[in-house]
């Protein structure tokens, strides 16, 4: 290691950006299958005909939003043809969705309150037939919608929008991290009718593809001779142990360069990469946090403190601190239990049948230290 040390006006980042999560990277490395599919489906749009549905699945940080962000981005060169990506995880119902979709189309938000529902849809599919236009439309992380048992009504109005307005043309991109969540099988029937959609899935990177597209980000993001090939090779690792999810890999690609400039070391080194690992590894707990009401997360600080304990024993003092009844709070149980954040295990309880036993996925002091 270089016993080098960074001037006061100097940095081991040439572009910070590149480590943001939103970043789209110019070069998009081994997914050039999934792009095909993307592609074929979507390409009817050009030809203003209504596009093929797609089911995106895959474990998190395996580069679908990414592909949807590329794609959208080609599209956006292509006149008569509209695009809008959803964050599920932020609008989580069919309003909030179709909000977002009128902002996408007219280019400012529907007014909070005193527009229904169906006079906010009338005015999407209007549009689009005035204008003569086809609408791809992603819904990012769909679970959420599944979640708040949204899904359904949210695509039955996407899918049948042809029925309620001759001429209107919209496509349907579907994208799931939750490979518990059986998309189509979850969905109504009458969804199930007309949702047949091509589906494309973004299987775990292997390490040597880790290191591939991490380099690019490494070149990229850092000044010459930063992030040597030794601690690339670590930051792999790293995040192939964390079940190969890519944002592990760049966020600690990004705190170790802050570990480094805090030394004020002009190189990153592998005890940098170690420090920065502990906060890195729960990126996938801290994304879900954000996600969450207060109450959701009232919850998960009481059973920080309520660990392994019976569902009625930790409802009494998440009651005390919510003031919520008991049908919210099993709502809440389902759906973190949904998302990976909790285990609520079923167990016989002599003399009271079965009650389910609550535990948290994360080490407690990790959740708390993210809810603060």
């Amino acid at each position: 290691m270089s016993g080098d040390m960074l001037g006061w006006d100097e940095s081991v980042f040439r572009d910070e950006t590149v480590f943001d999560f939103e970043y789209v990277p110019e070069t998009f490395q081994h997914r050039g299958e999934q792009m095909e599919t993307l592609k074929y489906a979507l390409r009817p749009a050009v030809r203003g005909s209504r596009p093929l549905n797609v089911l995106a699945r895959g474990p998190p940080g395996t580069g679908k939003t990414t592909a949807v962000q590329k794609l959208f981005d080609e599209l956006a060169g292509v006149s008569d043809v509209q695009t809008v990506r959803v964050n599920c995880q932020v609008d989580a119902t069919r309003y909030s969705v179709f909000s977002r979709v009128f902002e996408g189309l007219f280019d400012y938000e529907p007014p909070t309150s005193g527009i229904s529902f169906k006079k906010l849809f009338g005015q999407i599919t209007e549009r689009l037939v005035e204008d003569d236009e086809v609408l791809v439309v992603a819904l990012d992380d769909v679970n959420y919608l599944f979640y708040e048992n949204e899904a359904s009504e949210t695509l039955y109005s996407l899918l049948r929008a042809h029925e309620a307005q001759s001429g209107a043309k919209i496509g349907v991109v579907v994208v799931s991290s939750d490979l518990d969540l059986d998309v189509i099988a979850d969905l109504d029937g009458r969804v199930q009718s007309v949702f047949r959609p091509e589906e494309v899935y973004f299987n775990t990177y292997g390490e040597r593809e880790i290191v591939d597209i991490l380099r690019e980000r490494v070149e990229r993001g850092f000044v010459d001779g930063a992030v040597g090939p030794q601690i690339l090779d670590a930051v792999a690792e790293r995040t192939a142990d964390s079940g190969g999810d890519l944002r592990v890999g760049i966020d600690l690609l990004r705190r170790a360069g802050l570990n480094a400039e805090m030394r004020g070391s002009t190189e990153v080194s592998v005890e940098d990469v170690e420090k920065a690992y502990e906060k890195a590894k729960h990126v996938h707990l801290s994304r879900h946090l954000r996600g969450l009401s207060e109450s959701e997360q009232a919850f998960l600080r009481t059973l920080a403190e309520h660990d392994g304990k019976r569902a009625g024993d930790v409802y009494d003092p998440f009651h005390d601190a919510t003031d919520l009844g008991y049908t919210r709070y099993s709502e809440i149980i389902n759906k973190l239990d949904q998302l990976g954040l909790i285990d609520a295990e079923y167990a016989e309880v002599e003399g009271r049948g079965r009650s389910r036993e609550l535990s948290s996925s994360y080490d407690a002091e990790a959740v708390l230290e993210r809810l603060e």
